[in-house]
């Protein structure tokens, strides 16, 4: 795990993500991003875009196979599924985010759980309303395999997948630069029926340096 020698104070952008709320924001080339989870064991569902060419964005495929690793941790690159390097992972204090475990739906709510759960909201809800808000011309094809920074999905032997209670603690924290000017959509998970938010959703925090 990698501190960082960012003080918050000195932040140009400093912004509280409410559970279950959705947040989009544009980050420059060479500006320092760091997500916070506040109160610990929450699972932030994030995508990144090329700011120029939405259609440029990340890709967990071609991220895994350049780091020949399944998770993010310091040192990570952030791909494109055009090749091109988004953003860089320069501080993490949680010790690995999960790129496999996608982010829940109405549809998942029911496969996973109950048909009674479809009605709860979930990450996809939150990713369509911010494309849609920032660009009448994005929508469904522009949700893709996203990062679940701070979620714990670890991998069995046989390849199976298995949500855990959270690795994460109250004010750790994940800090990545920009490569390149990005947009960041962050869904602040409300998934209530399974660990990966502690069944308890809670804020988490945005911060960016020039």
């Amino acid at each position: 795990m990698t501190e960082s020698s960012k003080n918050t104070a000195s932040a140009s952008y400093n912004k509280v993500i409410l559970a279950g709320d959705h947040w989009m924001h544009e980050i420059k080339k060479g500006q320092t991003f760091r997500i916070l989870d506040l109160e610990g064991n929450q699972a932030a569902d994030t995508l990144f875009y090329c700011a120029k060419d939405t259609a440029d964005r990340y890709s967990a495929s071609d991220t895994i196979q350049q780091q020949r690793n399944i998770y993010i941790t310091t040192g990570t690159t952030l791909y494109s599924n055009q090749g091109n390097p988004l953003l860089t992972v320069t501080a993490d204090t949680c010790g690995r985010h999960d790129t496999l475990g996608g982010a829940c739906s109405r549809e998942s709510n029911i496969m996973r759980y109950a048909f009674e759960k479809e009605h709860m909201h979930a990450c996809r809800d939150s990713f369509l309303c911010g494309v849609t808000e920032w660009d009448n011309d994005m929508g469904k094809r522009d949700i893709t395999c996203n990062i679940n920074f701070f979620m714990n999905v670890p991998v069995t032997p046989e390849g199976k997948l298995t949500f855990e209670d959270g690795i994460s603690a109250p004010g750790r924290y994940v800090e990545m630069v920009a490569e390149k000017d990005v947009i960041a959509l962050i869904s602040n998970c409300p998934q209530l029926n399974n660990p990966c938010n502690g069944y308890n959703p809670t804020p988490v925090q945005v911060l960016i340096w020039d």
